[in-house]
């Protein structure tokens, strides 16, 4: 500031200058500078204290900083004398270990020469005393030495050539060995000595000859598996009808095949690992399952033959192509589906047993390539090959070209059983249901265990959809059928409908009306019961596939529970159907009857005096008529009906009760004593309806409870102790404006009274 003030006193200095003004604004920038200068001052007098620790404790630090320097010194000479000593160590180390290897080179080189020198004595030795395996052994030695390593151990000169002449002795003596083993494997083989097989089966690995060992020994493995199918085909071939297993013979001759095969593979797998090494079961089961794929078309082709199974199968396709019109024209002409029982039978037995095969073969396999020295890209090449053979194999494909002609019979089979159980439904005396129930459910059963039984899952999940295509379309029809009649009106006897239904008599007259009668609650407990059988064989569905589930991929699953959820849906197509029947039954018998029962109650009059409470509570003119010929309209039923169903009749009566008795009631005027004449009306009629049905009905009396309630208050007023917040657990199904109607009956109630209420 004094800067800016008065240039001229820093130039000039203060004693020079003569103006006033200047000397003014010069003594103003002293001052100014004595204050800064001031608080400088200050500031440092209060920052004494610490630096003067500072400076204490950098006084104390000085001599410890000494030693450490000198500290630091000796710790550097001894790392550098260190480091110096490390590296002239690992350079001694560096030599001996490139001594060593040159050592070790040497003695190797040395080795190798002794070891060819021994082996070219030795597999001259054998081959002349016929040791082929010591032989074998010996090449197998000499295979694994490096030859332009050997060459490089000593100038030929000087050794006349000893080591060349030593290869070429080998080389020989390789080659010769090779054609030896060859010969004697076709000779052994041709004589069918097992033991010789076998003894040059392990020469060939020792060989270098692991893929030719292998095709060579499956060559002999396919001729014994041909010789004994052979045999078992003839043998089944030479059996006649009566013989015990006849119905199962081809399924038994095929199981025998294959435990001849998972034999064969017990036996010489751990030899093959053995001598060969793991990994190379897949290539030897390819070759097996060439033999097994000739072998099982001939067992198949023998089933289809003397089954007539292609026959069959045309008559079945025509028939199910030609529908409704080919079986009104030519009902002779039909395949008795008694004729495809045992058939079919055995086809999913084959099936099954040939599953059984490919999920062994699939094991075996995969148990080898487990163990494998390879990375995990190498072992999931060799397991999507795996999958792709079995696949792709000829039984494979046969079976299914077997299967799916089996769908097609056994949709056949269970169409036409079901269809003929429906034409002979009967009923027997006492009885609640037909007997089409039963038998149809049955059949249901029999065909889905007969195809879940094949391990198959596209064929387990095939006959689940045309279960479900059946009873939601062929059976439901029967059954709705039965009910769009409608109940027939009139009186009903139980005993003369069973006489008539018994004697074969269709209900074509009014004669015939109880026969009718019981034809149609009959079908309603049909339709009751097939919902129960519907959840019972879904449930024992589950639990089969359960099994099969296990044994199958995560899709196939996913694929069972999807069939197994749609047979789920139709308990509600069912349930339809029922819904449907008791609305005609309660349209037919329930209504026209209930509704002239309870108009009774508009002659009863409700206005009483003290006398006619006292004769109502001993003879009551309403309610002890009502209730008994409510028991009586229900006994009609009782017997008839499966329990469940005549659970849902008192429910639908019980509707029906309320429904009228509501309006009568508000067709009907009160006074108190007729309030509680209403109440215990009401009571007698809740504890009969609740007595005669496993279901609770109080609910459906709410809104009359409530009704008698309020018909029973002495004063206006007293409804607001149960309505609004003083209802407590109470749920008022009255409006405020019914309540006003109700409280309106009462005839000892003023109109101004009830319209003050603020509800």
């Amino acid at each position: 500031m004094a800067t800016a003030t008065s240039p001229k006193s820093t130039v000039m200095g203060p004693e020079k200058l003569t103006d006033i003004d200047e000397i003014q604004a010069a003594f103003e920038s002293l001052c100014t500078d004595e204050e800064d200068m001031t608080k400088e001052i200050e500031q440092l007098l209060e920052k004494q204290t610490q630096l003067e620790g500072k400076m204490s404790t950098l006084h104390h630090i000085g001599p410890n900083l000494q030693h450490v320097h000198t500290d630091a010194n000796q710790l550097g000479s001894m790392i550098s004398f260190t480091s110096n000593l490390a590296e002239n160590v690992s350079r001694k180390v560096r030599q001996l270990d490139v001594a060593k290897s040159r050592v070790q080179a040497a003695i190797q080189r040395v080795n190798d020469v002794l070891d060819l020198k021994f082996c070219t004595d030795g597999v001259q030795t054998a081959l002349q005393s016929e040791d082929y395996e010591k032989a074998a052994g010996h090449i197998h030695r000499y295979l694994s030495l490096d030859e332009k390593v050997l060459k490089q151990v000593t100038p030929d000169g000087k050794e006349d050539g000893g080591i060349d002449a030593s290869l070429k002795v080998l080389h020989e003596a390789e080659q010769n060995l090779k054609v030896l083993v060859r010969e004697k494997f076709s000779l052994a083989i041709e004589n069918n000595d097992r033991a010789s097989v076998e003894r040059f089966f392990k020469i060939f690995p020792l060989l270098g000859l692991h893929d030719e060992g292998l095709m060579v020994f499956s060559k002999y493995l396919r001729t014994q598996i041909a010789n004994h199918a052979r045999e078992q085909l003839e043998l089944a071939s030479s059996k006649d009808s009566t013989d015990r297993r006849a119905n199962v013979l081809w399924a038994d001759t095929l199981t025998m095949l294959f435990e001849n095969i998972g034999k064969i593979v017990e036996i010489h797998q751990p030899l093959v690992e053995t001598f060969y090494g793991p990994g190379r079961m897949l290539a030897l089961m390819e070759e097996l399952q060439k033999e097994c794929d000739t072998q099982a078309k001939k067992i198949v082709d023998n089933f289809v033959n003397h089954r007539e199974f292609n026959n069959k199968s045309q008559q079945v396709l025509q028939s199910l192509r030609a529908g409704s019109s080919y079986k009104a024209a030519n009902v002779h002409d039909k395949l008795d589906p008694r004729e495809l029982d045992l058939m079919l039978a055995e086809c999913t037995l084959l099936n099954a047993r040939t599953e059984l095969y490919l999920r062994f073969v699939k094991r075996r396999v995969t148990n080898d390539i487990e163990v494998i020295d390879e990375d995990e890209t190498a072992k999931q090449t060799m397991f999507t090959e795996l999958d792709r053979f079995i696949l792709d194999s000829q039984l494979s494909r046969h079976m299914q070209e077997l299967i799916g002609k089996y769908i097609m019979m056994e949709e056949y089979f269970m169409r036409e059983t079901v269809l003929k159980a429906v034409s002979l439904d009967s009923m027997e005396t006492g009885a609640q249901t037909s007997s089409m129930v039963d038998d149809i459910f049955f059949i249901l059963k029999k065909c889905t265990r007969r195809a879940i039984s094949s391990a198959s899952v596209d064929c387990a999940c095939a006959m689940i959809n045309h279960i479900a295509t059946l009873l939601e379309n062929d059976y439901r029809e029967v059954l709705y059928g039965k009910l769009r009649a409608g109940f027939p009106s009139g009186s009903f006897d139980v005993g003369q409908a069973y006489s008539l239904l018994q004697q074969g008599r269709l209900p074509t007259s009014t004669t015939d009306t109880n026969a009718a009668k019981l034809e149609f609650l009959t079908t309603l407990n049909n339709v009751e019961v097939s919902i129960e059988y519907t959840q019972s064989l879904k449930k024992s569905l589950q639990e089969e596939c359960t099994s099969l589930s296990n044994k199958t991929s995560q899709m196939s699953v996913d694929k069972l529970e999807s069939c197994l959820t749609d047979l789920t849906q139709l308990n509600h197509r069912f349930k339809d159907i029922l819904e449907y029947g008791l609305s005609q039954l309660d349209s037919s018998a329930l209504k026209p009857r209930i509704k002239p029962w309870v108009d009774s109650f508009l002659s009863t009059s409700h206005n009483m005096s003290e006398e006619d409470f006292s004769i109502y509570e001993a003879n009551d003119p309403f309610i002890q008529e009502f209730i008994m010929n409510l028991e009586q309209l229900l006994n009609e039923f009782k017997e008839t009906l499966t329990s469940s169903t005549y659970d849902a009749l008192v429910g639908l009566l019980t509707n029906e009760v309320t429904t009228q008795l509501e309006k009568a009631v508000l067709k009907s005027v009160f006074n108190r004593l007729g309030g509680l004449q209403f109440d215990k009306e009401l009571r007698s009629l809740v504890g009969y309806l609740t007595s005669v049905t496993q279901w609770t009905i109080r609910d459906k009396f709410a809104r009359l409870t409530q009704m008698a309630t309020i018909l029973n208050l002495e004063r206006v007023v007293e409804i607001l102790d149960y309505w609004g917040p003083n209802s407590g657990p109470l749920t008022w199904r009255l409006t405020p404006t019914e309540v006003r109607q109700v409280l309106s009956l009462r005839i000892d109630f003023r109109t101004e009274d009830i319209k003050r209420l603020k509800l």
